[in-house]
């Protein structure tokens, strides 16, 4: 049929090239970009899972640097250890120096570098921050990526807790001290070490008792420790006490098994006292003659026959006391040794200059013979007319000897082994903080294979293929121009009908 109304070849032809001109758009916009997908109406469902592979690439690239920067942290960290390992290593040449009983020098001095080396250590513990409750003292959640859930997300390095710190007071060394012995409480079971305990809590106190021999003579003196509201460390322990007998020559400490401990450079004794209330600081005791004495390198009488009593009337005591230097012979009556005090007095008058030294006992009513050398005690007469005695026997009085413990050297040798211990913490965080470092790499490696990947899974959704797209425009241009021309001729087709209309 021929129609002048509606040309049909022209609007196949428009429609063509509409298509035509779409194809061709769409062709030029897919080499121009790159990307095969430019609009959701592209490829919708496929844009929604190259969305979900760009997503996790990017969480993956910064999950990438977080690792990295973890890494670098525990690198840090790694250096500080090690040179804190240096300075142990120091601590126990300066500890087995002291240990040495031929040390001729002073470790008063040895000890002024210790004490600074364990200072270093807190402040080197405390600029990598694995000082106790710094801020690498926890669990260390690196957020990588690339995970299922959000766990497996996640890379942990458990650095947290007293066991992974690195500060003297966590290595188990803070109160160690190589100046000289000192020894421990008699059946005392409390342990100051004990991070996890508060002392004397809710306001509690305890006191010890010193019975120290002075030049000027025996002197009791009451430490009282009051924990207040929320009590005391171990270390606090320590401190309050020294801070009281700095002046009388006595040092408190914590021995290796974390009891407290006492040494110093004079005659002395001491008893403890029941707590108030709340944890004690240590076990109280209320002990018999010369049981609890403790001097540095002391040698103390065992109590021979009986407690001390003073003289009366006739009776009289003669005692000869034996060092490798001299022999002593001291005669006790009621005019020399009426009262404790008096006879403290008497025997310390004699014994001047012997290095033998009386004190109060623990229990405050006896007596007490410490020295720093070996020595003998025999009671050669007793003459009775009245009350009074000084052992309640006649002949050699047994001599307890000095305590292990107790010697010049016992507290370097238990620095000696807290700082085995120290030693072998620190490899243990050494070892988390490597293993650390191994994880993290390890986790790089996987995000930097799933990056790869994801971003290939995306690029075969979303990219444009180039070669199939440049022949596609081609065929675009040909066709849009086929499509002209075609349209040409459709609107041309109508002007046949004026033919028919000619006479």
């Amino acid at each position: 049929m021929l129609s002048i109304q509606t040309n049909v070849a022209s609007l196949l032809a428009q429609n063509d090239i509409r298509v035509n001109t779409n194809f061709q758009r769409n062709t030029i916009a897919q080499l121009s970009s790159g990307y095969r997908i430019n609009s959701s109406g592209d490829d919708a469902a496929g844009l929604a899972v190259a969305n979900q592979y760009a997503a996790q690439t990017a969480q993956l690239k910064q999950g990438v640097l977080n690792a990295n920067n973890g890494v670098s942290a525990l690198q840090i960290v790694d250096g500080g250890l090690s040179n804190i390992s240096t300075i142990l290593d120091r601590l126990q040449t300066l500890a087995t120096e002291s240990a040495s009983a031929t040390f001729q020098g002073n470790r008063s001095t040895l000890n002024t570098e210790y004490q600074g080396l364990l200072s270093e250590i807190n402040r080197q513990a405390a600029n990598v921050n694995l000082n106790t409750g710094g801020a690498f003292n926890t669990n260390l959640v690196t957020y990588v990526g690339g995970g299922s859930t959000q766990a497996n997300s996640q890379v942990s390095v458990n650095l947290s807790g007293s066991n992974n710190a690195v500060d003297s007071t966590a290595l188990g060394i803070a109160n160690t001290s190589i100046a000289g012995g000192g020894t421990e409480l008699t059946g005392n079971t409390v342990n100051l070490s004990d991070s996890a305990v508060s002392f004397l809590a809710g306001n509690n106190t305890q006191s010890y008792t010193f019975h120290v021999g002075t030049a000027t003579g025996n002197q009791d003196i009451t430490v009282a420790l009051a924990g207040g509201s929320s009590g005391l460390t171990g270390s606090q322990v320590i401190n309050s006490l020294n801070s009281q007998l700095s002046s009388y020559g006595i040092t408190a400490g914590i021995a290796s098994d974390g009891g407290v401990q006492f040494s110093g450079s004079t005659a002395f004794s001491v008893n403890v006292a029941a707590a108030s209330g709340g944890n004690a600081t240590a076990t109280s005791t209320s002990t018999a003659v010369n049981t609890g004495d403790y001097n540095l390198n002391s040698a103390t009488v065992a109590g021979g026959g009986g407690a001390f009593a003073a003289f009366t009337g006739s009776s009289a005591e003669t005692v000869v006391f034996q060092n490798a230097g001299s022999a002593i012979s001291v005669t006790l009556n009621s005019t020399n040794a009426g009262s404790l005090t008096q006879t403290l007095s008497t025997l310390n008058s004699a014994l001047n200059g012997a290095g033998i030294y009386a004190v109060k006992a623990a229990n405050g009513t006896d007596i007490s013979f410490q020295s720093a050398n070996a020595f003998s005690v025999n009671e050669t007469n007793l003459t009775a007319g009245g009350t009074g005695n000084l052992f309640g026997v006649t002949g050699a009085i047994a001599v307890t000897a000095p305590s292990a413990t107790a010697s010049s050297t016992g507290a370097a040798e238990s620095a000696i082994t807290a700082l085995n211990a120290a030693v072998q913490n620190l490899g243990l965080v050494q070892g988390v903080v490597g293993a650390g470092e191994n994880k993290l790499n390890y986790a790089v490696n996987l995000a930097q294979s799933q990056i790869t990947n994801y971003s290939a899974a995306e690029s075969g959704i979303r990219d444009a293929d180039v070669a199939a797209e440049a022949a596609n425009l081609t065929k675009a241009q040909v066709l849009q121009q086929a499509s002209l021309a075609a349209l040409a001729q459709a609107n041309s087709a109508p002007q046949a009908v004026l033919s028919l209309l000619k006479g």
